[in-house]
This record gives structure tokens, C-alpha cells and sequence, in this order.
């Protein structure tokens, strides 16, 4: 299982709207995620599961909804995603190219006899609602919204059910509905009714970015170990849980040390106003390699056509510090705090 560690992520000038990122920042924004569902079933599902997760599913008891990843042996980051408990089913809802690989280590992992494993993907459609007024919009179309963060509930959306979900704030989404396929359209059509701005992946993309959030086959590859793509301020690995694949490095690192590298943002310097190069990943400060970029965003001003500029996310070396200046996709950049406030520019 490897990954292209020379991929960057890029929105490009035009993939982000002006009113996406006024959504984001006082509205709602609707948008379906490209993901797989895998998910275990029977009276050894929640354990199995505990096995495997950097976090803890057991603990926070039935309704629970939290992140984390499955690991190698050796601590590496494999998948990454959202698992969901209802009773003796646990719901890993992972990203699209990461369903495969979320497939293989739960077969090879889960004894039939104790859980059943099951690929829900092509019968569930994941929507996903980011902004501050996403719970009112979610309210608005009749949707019943956990009232804590971290938990999942169980809704009825006409003649369909859907699972309602809250991440933690740190997430890059507010809510996430989880229903047929067959329904997606209905209750998309009930959410844009009730204030919520419908958009596309990109959307989903960017609002990633803005929350410092890693992704696999950016910021994540074969060699990537959770703290170092910011797992504890995401409240993605937990450090009181019992035993699970690969805990022993990362537990390691977290009592005894810590990562040579780590997930910081980049703002680009606004002149001059030249697009960072393709294929160039490398960060330098003083003319020494501190890093790589691994993804990248334009961020459009609102009232100004054209105008905006450029952000990034970027594995540096742990003593390059917020503030510090340095050379990234061969453009004149600062390393900055995670997450990017919103907006990153505001209008004269």
C-alpha cells in the first residue's frame, strides 16, 4: 500500500466561489462527499473495531462518532475516516480511494464468526453540511441533530431513515447525514429549501484545507504517523484505550517524544501574484529543504475580480514555527497557526 507522496492537492483560481467562502463563513453549504462505507455487524463488531481504530469506539458507548485511522504494525497511517456506532454495528465511512484499502484490513482482521463485514457504499449516499447555520438548516428540513458533538443519531426523513452525525469543531464539516442513495436527492432538495448553498467536492476540498485537515494521498502516505499530521489537536487518537495495531509507536511518541515533522499552513505572499509551480513540493528556509507542500488553494475576494490569493498545508520540519518565512512551490511564503481563520482576505 503506498502512496504518491508527489501528489499535491490544488484548487485553482475559478474552483472556489466568492459565495462558498461567504457560505462557510455566516451560511450553510451543502455538498455530497465522495466516500465508501464499510461496516461491521454482530456481537464482536464494537470490539473488533476498538482493535483496529487510533481512537476510542467503545468507551463513548452506543451513538458514538468519532475519527481516526488503522494503522500498520509500525504506526503508519493506512485509512483514515469517520466510525459511527448503533448498537452492535460500527460504520467506518472512509474516502473514496481509501475503501479498499479499509476492505482488506478489516477481512483480513474480523473473524466472521464475531462480525459481519459489509461494503454499504453503492446503497448510501453521504451528504455533508459545513458553516455555522448548518444545524438550523438541518432543523429546518426536519432533521433531528445530536444535541452534543461526537455523537450520532438516528433520524427519519420521510419514508427513509438517515443517520445525523456531529463531529467535534475541529472538523472541516458541521454535520454529516448518511441515508439511501435513493433518498439523497429529496433530502437535498429539503436542506437548499431551509438556507443551505449547494456546491461540489471542491467545496468539500477547501473547507478541508482551511481546517488544516489531512488527507490521504496529500498530507497522508505510506510513512505518515498520526501525530504528525495533527491527530491530537483533531482528537483523532486516544491515549487511554486499550490495545490496537500500531500503538505502540504512536504511543511512544506521544509520552516519550515526539515527530520530526509536522502539519503546518502556508499563506502565500500576495506579489507577486503568480500561480505556485506544478510538481514542485519543496518548502525551504534558508536555503535548506524544511519540508514539502502537499496541498494548495485559491482563495478568491469577495467584490474583486480576480483577486485573492494563494494558501497551502505543508509537512515541515517541527522547529520551522508560525511566522516563519520561507520558500514554498517556488513562491515567497509564511508558515501560519491551523486552522486558517475565515476569510483569509476581507475586502478593502
Amino acid at each position: 500500500m503506498t502512496t504518491d507522496t508527489s501528489a499535491v492537492a490544488r484548487l485553482e483560481p475559478g474552483r472556489v466561489k466568492a459565495a462558498t467562502v461567504a457560505a462557510l463563513r455566516t451560511g450553510a453549504l451543502l455538498a455530497r462527499a465522495e466516500t465508501g462505507v464499510v461496516a461491521l455487524t454482530g456481537p464482536g463488531a464494537v470490539t473488533c473495531f476498538q482493535g483496529l481504530l487510533t481512537n476510542d469506539i467503545e468507551k463513548p458507548g452506543d451513538g458514538a462518532f468519532v475519527y481516526g485511522a488503522m494503522l500498520t504494525p509500525k504506526g503508519m497511517i493506512v485509512v483514515d475516516g469517520w466510525a459511527t456506532r448503533h448498537d452492535t454495528t460500527v460504520s467506518y465511512t472512509v474516502p473514496a480511494h481509501g475503501r479498499e484499502r479499509a476492505l482488506e484490513i478489516l477481512t483480513r482482521s474480523v473473524p466472521p464468526r464475531l462480525a459481519r463485514l459489509a461494503d454499504r457504499t453503492a446503497e448510501l449516499a453521504v451528504l455533508r453540511l459545513m458553516g455555522p447555520r448548518a444545524q438550523a438548516v438541518a432543523e429546518e428540513a426536519g432533521l433531528e441533530v445530536p444535541s452534543m458533538v461526537g455523537r450520532a443519531v438516528q433520524s427519519v426523513t420521510g419514508d427513509a431513515g438517515a443517520d445525523v452525525a456531529r463531529p467535534g469543531d475541529a472538523a472541516p464539516f458541521a454535520l454529516q447525514i448518511s441515508l439511501p442513495a435513493d433518498r439523497a436527492h429529496a433530502v437535498r432538495e429539503r436542506l437548499v429549501a431551509g438556507g443551505a448553498l449547494w456546491a461540489d467536492a471542491d467545496a468539500l476540498e477547501f473547507a478541508r484545507i482551511l481546517a488544516g485537515w489531512p488527507a490521504l494521498g496529500a498530507e497522508v502516505d505510506d510513512k505518515t504517523i498520526p501525530q504528525e499530521v495533527r491527530y491530537d489537536e483533531l482528537g483523532g487518537v486516544s491515549y487511554t484505550k486499550g490495545c490496537y495495531t500500531g500503538q505502540e509507536t504512536v504511543s511512544r511518541l506521544h509520552f516519550r517524544g515526539h515527530t520530526n515533522r509536522y502539519l503546518r499552513g502556508l499563506m502565500f505572499d500576495a506579489e507577486p501574484a503568480a500561480t505556485p509551480a506544478p510538481g514542485w513540493t519543496t518548502v525551504t528556509h534558508l536555503d535548506r529543504d524544511v519540508g514539502r507542500v502537499t496541498s494548495l488553494a485559491w482563495v478568491p475576494e469577495a467584490g474583486v475580480a480576480g483577486g485573492g490569493l494563494w494558501i497551502g498545508l505543508a509537512l515541515v520540519r517541527r522547529e520551522v514555527l508560525p511566522g516563519t518565512a520561507v520558500r514554498a512551490a517556488g513562491r515567497d511564503a509564511h508558515v501560519v497557526e491551523l486552522p486558517f481563520a475565515l476569510p483569509v482576505n476581507e475586502p478593502a
